[in-house]
């Protein structure tokens, strides 16, 4: 189902902010004193229903603290009982207007069967007051599922439908105006979550534009966006911007600085990844790994923790140890050490672009530093 960026973008957003309806309903809430089912001959138009010829009538009573009420039963409502497993003793809930009924627990005063009941059995107070009263349910929902149950004919089985499809502007509009009428109300909350947005530099202008308007709004949610750009063109111009984004879209956000890890810092990374992959590693081949995470990636060194374990398992040690770490190091090279020998065999490739900008990238006609870094603590490692 075809669907233009911008309208996945405001999916996304709406999916974000949360709406949080209050209805008040009327309940019946207490503890069953008594269940009476009567079973008697139906009459003819019973029959003619496909019933048997047996029809169910009974009697209910609840009670609370202060009073005590008796409620004539049809055979929906039996039927309901029955399937909900309601015993005198259970204190229960019903809604008048879907006739749903909650069982909430065992009374207090029945906790002497606690035997007879089970650990799993919930005990609580009998309810105090009357047995009919209003009470306040919340309903949480994200306004991309208003915009859903709205815009097609299923109604609300059409969230369960997978894609949704470009939804009318129009009908946003609508919800938006009902939502603000709830909100004046005292009806419904508007909760903003986040929307987070990774590679954020693959967006275009269109969609930097569509993002500068969308957080005008007074329902946008928080917004955090990741990119590893420096300088770089804004996707679909000839602009350059910092990270690849826009100026004016860049001027609206907190910026927050990251630091590279310390050696501790990657150490203890890679201590609790070996944990997590089951991995046995002796203290010097994990202070060989940290150095290695340091001088080239902490990405590249979690890597190296599988096929350690395996380079050991293939020599029968249950612990990875320092021989093991040189094999894969020297059988699986980093981005920098691979750049070199680009560098050094360019001429054998079949296409090659190697400019003077070859210094960007950390590497030089000698070799590179962080190979020769690793190399040496390799040959000075115990």
């Amino acid at each position: 189902m075809e669907m233009s960026k911008t309208e996945a973008l405001t999916q996304a957003l709406r999916k974000s902010i949360g709406i949080q309806i209050l209805e008040e309903t009327e309940v019946m809430e207490g503890e069953v004193v008594e269940i009476q089912i009567d079973t008697s001959f139906a009459s003819g138009e019973g029959k003619a229903k496909g019933k048997g010829g047996m029809e169910k009538t009974g009697r209910l009573t609840i009670c609370t603290t202060e009073m005590e009420t008796v409620y004539d039963l049809g055979s929906k409502m039996i039927d309901s009982l029955s399937k909900e497993k309601v015993t005198a003793g259970d204190v229960i809930t019903i809604d008048k207007g879907s006739s749903k009924i909650t069982k909430l627990g065992r009374s207090f005063s029945r906790s002497r069967d606690y035997d007879a009941m089970g650990s799993s059995t919930r005990f609580v107070q009998c309810p105090e007051g009357e047995i009919q009263k209003r009470k306040e349910m919340v309903h949480n929902v994200s306004l991309h599922e208003v915009d859903v149950i709205n815009s097609r004919q299923q109604g609300f089985l059409a969230l369960f439908a997978g894609d949704t499809g470009e939804i009318n502007d129009e009908v946003r509009e609508q919800i938006n105006e009902k939502v603000t009428e709830w909100r004046e109300e005292g009806r419904a909350k508007i909760i903003p979550g986040v929307l987070f947005i990774d590679e954020v530099h693959m967006l275009d202008m269109e969609c930097f534009s569509f993002l500068n308007r969308a957080l005008e709004s007074d329902m946008a949610p928080v917004l955090v966006i990741a990119t590893n750009r420096g300088i770089a063109k804004i996707r679909g111009t000839e602009y350059k911007s910092p990270h690849g984004i826009p100026l004016d879209l860049l001027d609206r956000l907190m910026i927050v600085s990251t630091d590279p890890y310390t050696h501790d810092e990657i150490r203890k990374i890679l201590s609790v990844r070996c944990e997590e992959e089951d991995v046995e590693m002796a203290d010097d081949a994990m202070e060989l790994l940290a150095r290695i995470g340091v001088e080239t990636s902490l990405r590249y060194a979690i890597h190296m923790i599988i096929t350690a374990s395996l380079a050991a398992e293939k020599r029968k040690s249950a612990e990875v140890e320092i021989e093991d770490i040189k094999r894969v190091y020297r059988l699986f090279v980093d981005v920098k050490r691979s750049t070199q020998y680009l560098m050094e065999y360019n001429k054998e490739f079949m296409f090659n672009e190697l400019d003077e900008d070859a210094a960007d990238f950390g590497i030089s006609g000698e070799g590179t530093e962080v190979g020769d870094k690793a190399k040496d603590s390799m040959e000075t490692s115990p």
